[in-house]
């Protein structure tokens, strides 16, 4: 946000914070095109939708593991 706010060149947050220009420049870019929808509630960031794919995917490996198990116990009570 402070390198939005134009009190200092990118290089001079680049020299009091320590970390690269080339950074900063990636940070304020992303921020940018994605600022609208973050606070619209519309653009989810990439660690949210990351986190919403992991918890999909722990889902559907216990209904698999759910129904092996249970096929597996129909098939051994013949």
């Amino acid at each position: 946000m402070a390198a939005l706010s134009g009190e200092k060149t990118i290089a001079g947050f680049s020299s009091e914070f320590g970390v690269h220009q080339t950074l900063i420049y990636k940070w304020v870019r992303k921020l940018k095109e994605s600022a609208v929808g973050i606070f619209s509630g519309e653009v989810k960031t990439e660690e949210a939708r990351k986190e919403k794919d992991l918890r999909e995917l722990h889902a559907k490996i216990g209904q698999l593991t759910v129904e092996r198990d249970f096929l597996t116990k129909a098939r051994g009570k013949r």
